[in-house]
């Protein structure tokens, strides 16, 4: 969050965004896994479309076009699922039959597969894989890709380990001491997140929560080794430890589930993956208006 607001410091973005207000704040993980990383797509009852399925072009930061489009071939499919069985639809009877099947979309991912969204991701399927072999080596990749192969190379670069795994011990690295927020251009995190909107019953059970095998993680590995890095790369402030008195000196997480704005990158980048990310209750999370 802190490395974003000095970002905003920098002089070739700060005269674009001087004189101007800031009227919403929000974050999201980008899942660019791409071509590669594509689950299966159909299940009884159900599919996975848009960002749910990772249909992002990692390369223009662009989804919203797949998106639609493969929400117009789940809906297809839908529709030939629901109507070849003759059985009458719910908005017709208003009842639910508990005895007819779930329907089943399987063709929705074989057109999938022939469209062009499986075209588009693809021809970038390897540019974001071959930054693993440095900044350098990654742009003249990319450049390769686009202009020369064009997508038509016969190899895959291979992701080997996940980004939970791809964290640094903070022992090789110097703190930052970044500047005070100034009102204007840079903002206080709990500032920011009131206008996010987001919201969650303070009643309701936390939709964060520890895995019960790696209940020790918090405070053995990802405080002592990495100094706790959720505390920084969170943008709501979800993700605390404590000093340690009331452990025997030992920092214990804190989770104030409440200011979660749903940006999922806990799930993604905890030492270990140790948070269990779940679907909050009553619709609970931001209210993103203008994004």
């Amino acid at each position: 969050y802190e490395e974003f607001q000095r970002f905003k410091t920098h002089p070739e973005i700060k005269r674009y965004l001087e004189g101007g207000e800031c009227v919403a704040y929000g974050a999201r993980c980008l899942n660019e896994g791409g071509y590669h990383a594509i689950p299966k797509l159909s299940f009884p009852g159900g599919g996975l479309i848009g960002c749910s399925a990772g249909f992002l072009n990692g390369v223009k930061i662009k989804g919203t076009h797949t998106a639609m489009k493969s929400g117009m071939l789940a809906a297809e499919a839908a529709y030939a699922a629901l109507t070849a069985t003759g059985a009458e639809p719910v908005a017709s009877t208003g009842e639910i039959n508990p005895e007819e099947p779930a329907a089943d979309i399987s063709s929705y991912e074989s057109a999938v597969e022939s469209s062009w969204i499986a075209d588009e991701l693809k021809r970038v399927r390897n540019v974001h894989a071959g930054f693993h072999w440095g900044t350098l080596p990654g742009l003249l990749y990319a450049g390769l890709n686009a202009f020369v192969l064009k997508g038509k190379e016969p190899w895959t670069i291979a992701n080997t380990e996940p980004d939970s795994a791809k964290t640094r011990p903070a022992k090789e690295f110097a703190p930052i001491e970044y500047p005070r927020p100034d009102g204007k251009l840079t903002f206080d995190l709990l500032s920011n997140l009131q206008r996010s909107g987001t919201n969650h019953n303070h009643d309701q059970p936390a939709h964060l929560r520890v895995k019960v095998e790696h209940a020790a993680v918090p405070s053995t590995e990802s405080f002592p080794v990495y100094a706790g890095p959720e505390q920084r790369f969170c943008p709501a402030k979800v993700y605390e430890y404590t000093d340690g008195s009331e452990a025997g000196g030992v920092p214990q997480l804190v989770i104030n589930a409440q200011n979660c704005v749903h940006c999922k990158c806990c799930s993604i980048k905890m030492p270990k993956e140790y948070i269990n990310w779940t679907v909050p209750e009553g619709g609970g999370g931001p209210a993103y208006e203008l994004m």
